[in-house]
């Protein structure tokens, strides 16, 4: 008799089953209920197949619908099957890549053989999709050779499979998986048992674009055809709406629309702020003013070019190169003749962030452990070389400002100085109306410093959340294993928007490797030489994130303090433009940004014109208002308007104007 395998449920219950059993198996002898309702499972703690037999002793924990991101990577995984084999039955001698899944879906490159993909050819992939879905084919896991992987993609004329699976470690155990008997993706899997599994009313393909093979744009160029995925229609259709919704807020759309700012060609990534984009900028950066003087913040300015031989110095060459604009160190050649550069120089960058010169800082003359900490601040612009394809409005840039401080302190000020940050983050989030969750990256596997040195640095980022009262449910506190910086864990403030999208934002990290890397010290109570610590943070991460993220929570209706225009007072008839004049230069006085808008055009165009920029206050002005001393207040996203004396008028709009942190 075979040894038998002895699997341990969720509720510590041991069953002993003979090889070949799967995790189906138990759940059809724990229930029909279960067997019916169970899509995967997780066995020792990775998620594997139903139908795929264990292979010794295991912890088992069956994936419901229940289990929702488990499912979730189960379902788009299998859209992704099903969209590429979908495709090569509609479309023959297309030649199949690679196809995952994604936080709301999945895709799949196609190398198509006659033309690129449209996306009018959508309708018919997903037609095709759903008579997959209702064919119920089984999901068959098989382990293959690698020779036998190669021949298979050679024959089928898959050269882009073959080049694929020629590269794969040689210690990798290399999986197939079937759809019925008659096509096949190479996959580690894992997967439902059957197409019929996935609802055919629970997907939706999005739209199509175009991919370089292996993300570099010296290869072929694919078609990429992207398409969301859930457990049942009532999760697309939600999904759905909030695409929509999050198309409305677009800050691109909005930005152009409220003239904002732009982006062209002739600055990649770099952004061009209009004056009304600018006077946002402007309130922010005067609101981290006020926040970081009153937290005992230094203000300083570093250079924005630094030799090479510092950012080697720093760990970052070697790390980060790729994404810094690098630049020779010599005069150009002005002849017709001749390279502009000789290729002799020695190099030197923008810089991508700001802590090495922060460092350099605190090196100008000798510290005592009496001026710890140091907080040192720097609105600093920073140079990332980003790919032209990942550029995303100003989500994504090249050139941004970070809301950048550096800590220098004592090992026995780290948590007290943590919870500052925390104290002073939470205040600044509620200020703008955000909810929050925050979460602890830890050390990943590249990494500078000793093991004892990250125990440390992690103790002591939990301590302080946990001093701050943050570490609950409440805060959705989180441990993220491997996610940190190379060189030190870190603090994450992940924001809620209006529409449920999070978005990471603030970092607080505790850096012993850096301080030790550019000799940064301080004499110590015993009169010997010390490392400081370096705490890097930031709140709104950048600049221009930051106002990205903040027209689209508030759908460009910007809390009124920080509107680019705060109020507008318009005529019905020219005989009220004195008054209208008037009553513009006393709102102006009591520091309100108003603009007056007298143009001969009726009164509903122009409330029209002015909701459309999303100005907070319209006052309206006809004969009798300038008679009477009164204006007609419209507040945007309001249909009702309030008369009251301009005196009035005027203070209502300068406490609603004036930034949070200013009122009494």
């Amino acid at each position: 008799m075979s040894e038998m395998f002895k699997i341990t449920l969720p509720d510590g219950s041991v069953r002993e089953v003979a090889p070949g059993t799967t995790p189906a198996d138990i759940a059809a002898a724990i229930g029909p209920g279960l067997a019916k309702a169970a899509i995967g499972a997780r066995v020792d703690g990775e998620l594997f197949d139903i139908t795929r037999p264990f292979e010794g002793d295991a912890a088992l924990a069956l994936v419901t619908a229940r289990d929702e991101a488990d499912a979730l990577e189960l379902v788009r995984h299998d859209y992704a099957h099903v969209l590429a084999e979908a495709v090569q039955a509609l479309f023959p001698g297309t030649q199949i890549t690679f196809g995952p899944s994604t936080d709301d879906g999945f895709y799949y490159d196609f190398a198509p053989k006659d033309r690129a993909f449209t996306e009018d050819d959508l309708p018919a992939i997903e037609e095709a999709m759903r008579k997959i879905i209702a064919a119920d084919k089984p999901l068959r896991r098989e382990v293959w050779s690698r020779e036998q992987l190669i021949s298979r993609w050679l024959q089928q004329g898959e050269s882009f499979k073959a080049e694929w699976a020629a590269e794969l470690p040689k210690e990798e155990e290399l999986t197939v998986y079937w759809s019925g008997d008659d096509w096949l993706d190479m996959c580690r899997g894992p997967h439902l048992a059957s197409t019929g599994k996935l609802d055919p009313q629970a997907f939706k393909l999005t739209r199509v674009s175009g991919a370089y093979w292996r993300g570099d744009q010296a290869n072929a160029m694919l078609s990429r055809v992207y398409g969301t995925g859930w457990l049942n229609k009532k999760q697309l259709d939600a999904h759905l709406m909030r695409l929509e919704e999050a198309a409305k807020r677009d800050h691109r759309k909005l930005g152009a629309e409220m003239d904002l700012f732009h982006l062209q060609q002739e600055a990649h990534g770099s952004v061009f702020w209009h004056p009304k984009g600018y006077r946002i900028w402007r309130e922010l950066e005067a609101y981290m003013r006020r926040a970081i003087d009153g937290a005992g913040y230094r203000e300083v300015k570093t250079p924005q070019v630094m030799d090479a031989r510092q950012w080697e110095q720093s760990g970052h060459w070697g790390k980060y190169r790729e994404n810094m604009f690098v630049i020779p160190d010599e005069v150009p050649n002005t002849e017709d003749e001749g390279p502009v550069i000789s290729g002799e120089a020695d190099w030197m960058a923008l810089k991508p962030m700001n802590c090495p010169a922060h460092v350099l800082i605190f090196r100008q003359g000798l510290k005592s452990y009496r001026e710890l900490p140091l907080r040192l601040y720097e609105n600093g612009c920073c140079h990332r070389n980003e790919p032209h394809g990942a550029l995303h409005g100003l989500m994504r840039v090249r050139q941004f400002t970070q809301d950048d401080a550096h800590i220098f302190c004592r090992e026995d000020q780290i948590v007290s100085e943590v919870r500052a940050f925390c104290e002073l983050a939470d205040r600044i989030y509620k200020d703008f109306g955000f909810t929050y969750s925050i979460k602890l990256a830890l050390r990943p596997e590249k990494r500078f410093g000793t093991e004892e040195m990250w125990d440390m640095a992690e103790t002591e980022l939990r301590n302080a959340v946990v001093e701050a009262g943050l570490a609950t449910p409440e805060y959705g506190w989180e441990e993220l294993p491997g996610e940190g910086a190379f060189y030190a864990p870190k603090l994450e403030w992940h924001l809620t928007d209006a529409i449920g999208r999070t978005w990471q934002v603030g970092t607080i990290q505790s850096d012993r490797v850096l301080p030790d890397r550019l000799d940064a010290a301080y004499v110590g109570e015993d009169g010997e030489k010390h490392r400081p610590v370096m705490l890097h943070r930031a709140i709104f991460g950048s600049y221009e994130r930051f106002i990205g993220i903040l027209i689209e929570h508030f759908a460009g209706r910007l809390p009124a303090w920080l509107a680019p225009v705060q109020a507008v007072v318009a005529t019905i008839v020219s005989d009220a433009d004195d008054y209208a004049l008037a009553a513009t230069e006393q709102l102006r006085a009591a520091g309100i940004r108003v603009e007056s808008d007298l143009r001969n055009e009726k009164i509903n165009y122009k409330v029209r014109e002015h909701s459309l920029q999303k100005v907070p206050y319209l006052l309206v002005v006809g004969k009798r208002e300038a008679e009477e001393g009164t204006v007609a207040i419209r507040t945007l996203g309001e249909q009702h308007q309030k008369v009251v004396p301009l005196a009035e008028a005027i203070a209502l709009l300068k406490a609603e104007t004036t930034a949070p942190d200013l009122r009494n």
